[in-house]
């Protein structure tokens, strides 16, 4: 686990940052295409290795969520493409949560570790759905204590 470089996101009620966390990869030959370029759907599966980890740090990971009744599925997820990893490369995925009281925002930066250099920029927003399948408006408690309990 590193130190992440995305800004901290100020909680409104306690006046305290909001979790984050980083993680360091190594570009592995299966996930680039013929040139030695990470094929595109991979950003996400390296935004969702640093969500996990972010989630792990709040004492929410899935088992928690599944275990609380509750869903999660990610309804919007954007990425912006700023330049490309390459096999080999030594990366840096950091997860800043940003929002948590309505719906679950995670920015992510991803950024080569030899020059330092913004690669890809994107955030996930996940929402709560009930066990009957009904969106929820606000975030449930359970969450909220979590997020709290680790500010």
């Amino acid at each position: 686990m590193s130190r992440h470089p995305l800004p901290p996101v100020i909680d409104s009620a306690s006046g305290r940052p909001l979790p984050g966390t980083g993680l360091e990869l190594e570009i592995p030959f299966f996930d680039t295409d013929p040139m030695g370029v990470t094929w595109h759907g991979h950003y996400v599966k390296y935004f969702e290795l640093a969500r996990c980890e972010l989630l792990k740090k709040i004492d929410f990971g899935y088992r928690e969520m599944a275990a609380s009744g509750f869903s999660w599925p990610v309804v919007d997820l954007r990425l912006k493409y700023v330049k490309p990893c390459r096999f080999g490369d030594r990366i840096r995925v950091s997860a800043q949560l940003a929002e948590y009281e309505n719906r679950l925002r995670i920015n992510y930066l991803i950024h080569n570790q030899a020059g330092n250099q913004v690669l890809t920029r994107g955030h996930s927003i996940q929402v709560a759905v009930d066990g009957s399948g009904g969106l929820c408006l606000h975030s449930p408690e359970i969450l909220l204590q979590r997020v709290r309990s680790a500010l």
